[in-house]
């Protein structure tokens, strides 16, 4: 065991990744998104280029990680309960590291924000880390640790484009390194499973060890799809779905309410749904829009071309998706960024989820804006543990003690304040 720490060394973890594997032990196996053209997507568009890993790279990183992993448990790290004394251990192991390796603290010292990013942009993307180090590695390892320490992500954007035995290598090492894990994950794209791989190949890849993909399907319409530049259409979504599903996988949907703006609405909801009854996938989750600054679809809406929906609209559009899927499938609002969080076995409780979306469409538009600001900000309570500073200036006004006059707030300030608190929300 070399827990000495002058070697310690980061291993490249996934900062973008499913909510579900916001608790999993990541790697990288390729860096980023080779087709990053998705018009509502920010993420890799400023600078982020794609790259595949080589199999030595990706083995570093595994053995980085175990190495890390024992320095923690020798400094008794992994051994408390209480959350906030764990990372600041973390902190001041990772400051120590630091300190050591002079290479790493070159590297802790680079890096300025961008001048030219728009300040709301610029909060998203400080979540997405194009290079992680050494303190993004060791809390990686002390969340999976403390999560229970069994599942595991491989990224980036589309792992289904590596070949099985470099995904089946990867997992029977991981496995070796790190033997409570039970779960591993990829993303992936379903042009890449419908076309790029025989059944065969996504059956190699469950017997490697495989369990789940999750796919960004955003919307079932070839025309929602083409106005977005997904790259992929229904067809790709239904074959794709369907031949992962009969290489025995779990298939996670990722659905993007809002996608198809007023024009494309009822189509979206109603396409969507279709290519769900079709595939009978074992997950769908719901990603409302958020139209990001410095994006396609920002532009195009600017420019009058895209009708954003309200959220009275938005709210209409889910129901209308809930009701038209009739097949089995779990369905999870687990994103900040959606108003009113349905969940539940469909079709078995649609009637329950239908009654509640429909509780909020009911309300007038004064209760319905006051249900919004109460549901934005204790999401963003929730995902940060506190208000900044912006948000604070903007409520302030109304704030008596820790209570809200929402009799003083008029229907511009609770307007101003969802959309301030939205463009902050991490999906």
């Amino acid at each position: 065991m070399n827990t000495d720490p002058t070697k310690m060394q980061p291993f490249e973890i996934c900062s973008i990744r499913p909510p579900t594997e916001n608790y999993s032990l990541t790697f990288r196996l390729t860096r980023n998104c080779y087709w990053n053209r998705c018009a509502f997507c920010p993420v890799y568009k400023f600078g982020a280029r794609f790259s595949r890993r080589s199999m030595e790279e990706v083995m570093n990183d595994i053995a980085h990680a175990r190495m890390l992993y024992d320095l923690m448990s020798e400094r008794n790290i992994l051994e408390h309960t209480a959350h906030d004394e764990a990372y600041q251990k973390v902190q001041h192991l990772a400051d120590e590291i630091i300190s050591l390796n002079p290479t790493l603290k070159l590297e802790h010292q680079e890096g300025n924000p961008r001048q030219d990013l728009d300040p709301k942009l610029e909060w998203f993307l400080s979540w997405f880390k194009d290079k992680p180090g050494i303190k993004d590695s060791l809390e990686n390892l002390l969340i999976w640790h403390m999560s229970g320490g069994e599942t595991c992500f491989l990224g980036d954007a589309d792992s289904l484009i590596l070949k099985p035995d470099f995904l089946g290598s990867v997992i029977k090492v991981a496995k070796e390194s790190f033997p409570t894990l039970q779960r591993y994950t990829v993303y992936g794209r379903t042009r890449s499973a419908a076309r790029s791989r025989k059944l065969s190949e996504l059956q190699a890849y469950r017997n490697a060890g495989l369990h789940r993909v999750h796919f960004g399907l955003e919307s079932g319409s070839d025309a929602v799809l083409k106005l977005v530049k997904k790259g992929e259409t229904r067809t790709d979504h239904i074959e794709g779905g369907l031949k992962t599903r009969d290489a025995g996988l779990s298939v996670s949907f990722y659905l993007m309410p809002g996608l198809g703006g007023v024009d494309l609405s009822g189509e979206h909801a109603l396409q969507t749904a279709d290519v769900i009854n079709r595939v009978s996938p074992d997950f769908l989750r719901l990603r409302s829009l958020q139209i990001f600054p410095q994006t396609p679809l920002e532009e195009r809406r600017n420019k009058g071309q895209f009708v954003e929906l309200n959220e009275h609209q938005l709210v209409s559009e889910i129901r209308l998706l809930i009701d038209s899927i009739n097949t089995p499938t779990q369905l999870y609002s687990d994103s900040a960024v959606n108003l009113v969080q349905v969940n539940g076995l469909l079709p078995e409780e649609k009637p329950e989820m239908l009654a509640k979306l429909d509780e909020f469409l009911n309300l007038s538009q004064r209760e319905q804006l006051i249900y919004s600001f109460k549901n934005r900000i204790s999401a963003f309570l929730g995902q940060y543990g506190g208000l900044t500073q912006d948000i604070y200036q903007m409520i302030a006004p109304f704030l008596h003690g820790q209570d809200l006059d929402y009799g003083a707030m008029s229907n511009r300030n609770l307007k101003d304040s969802i959309r301030l608190i939205r463009s902050k929300l991490m999906p």
